[in-house]
């Protein structure tokens, strides 16, 4: 109740207001049964914009730091991220990432929307970075199809460390479904799930039109000068896949040249 009276009554409209977020590809979301939304990660207002322009309610993955945090503050956004149904994710590894995607995989039985950023983190720089294979896990596992998602603007109107973001149109696209029942049974294979992480970043990459850095995003971050270009050699695109003709954003429906 709190997920729809957010998204209709208080949150939506206003995040509509200030974002009049344009979307391409809706129509690729099944109107029925589980679905993996999988998207790049610019920035904190994906997880609010995303919600938004479905036709469906969304539950997403969270880094566990959303429910800790101290003060006014931290307990009014972790009330927030329960009362959507975020669920926490310990990014430490081990057991306590196991039984976020546990509780994702139920929420996919369900026949819900389950949201997950494959990358683990915001991009630091706008790049799409690799996936981790939790994603190629929930899609083998569960069988459910994974729409792949691209947000874009959304690091310009709010990049890291910008507190408040600032109004400006941002936009969604959602690509063609895809299922890996080719590989069922093979979720332990950790050269099938890199594969298959690969190509739902592949088809990611399709949508956002971002240049592709092969270095996970957290381990980029920790670097000194994180700034410096990655030298992935080749590699371009994920699984060494051609390159995406002009590597650009798409432009918004209406727009004009020049105007995204």
């Amino acid at each position: 109740m709190f997920y729809w009276l957010m998204r209709r009554v208080v949150g939506g409209p206003l995040l509509r207001l200030l974002f009049r977020p344009w979307v391409v590809g809706i129509e690729n979301v099944p109107a029925e049964g589980p679905v993996i939304m999988a998207s790049n990660h610019l920035s904190v207002l994906d997880s609010f914009v995303l919600p938004i322009v479905l036709p469906r309610r969304i539950v997403f993955i969270g880094k566990s730091e959303y429910f800790t945090g101290t003060g006014v503050r931290g307990r009014l956004t972790a009330g927030f991220m329960r009362g959507v149904g975020t669920i926490p994710l310990d990014r430490s590894g081990g057991k306590a990432s196991e039984a976020a995607l546990r509780t994702g995989l139920a929420h996919l039985e369900d026949g819900g929307i389950f949201g997950i950023y494959p990358e683990g983190t915001r991009s630091p720089d706008g790049r799409l970075y690799r996936g981790k294979t939790g994603v190629a896990r929930l899609a083998i596992e569960s069988g459910a199809p994974i729409v792949p998602v691209a947000m874009i603007g959304t690091d310009r109107a709010q990049p890291i460390g910008r507190r408040l973001p600032r109004p400006m149109r941002i936009g969604v696209v959602l690509g063609e479904p895809v299922t890996f029942g080719r590989h069922r049974g093979e979720e332990g294979d950790r050269a099938v799930l890199r594969s298959v992480t690969d190509e739902i970043m592949y088809r990611i990459q399709l949508c956002s039109g971002q240049e592709y850095a092969d270095v996970d995003a957290a381990t980029f971050k920790a670097r000194p000068g994180t700034s410096a270009p990655v030298d992935d050699g080749a590699r371009t695109s994920p699984g060494g896949r051609p390159v995406p003709a002009g590597l650009r954003p798409p432009t918004r429906p209406g727009a004009r040249s020049g105007d995204r």
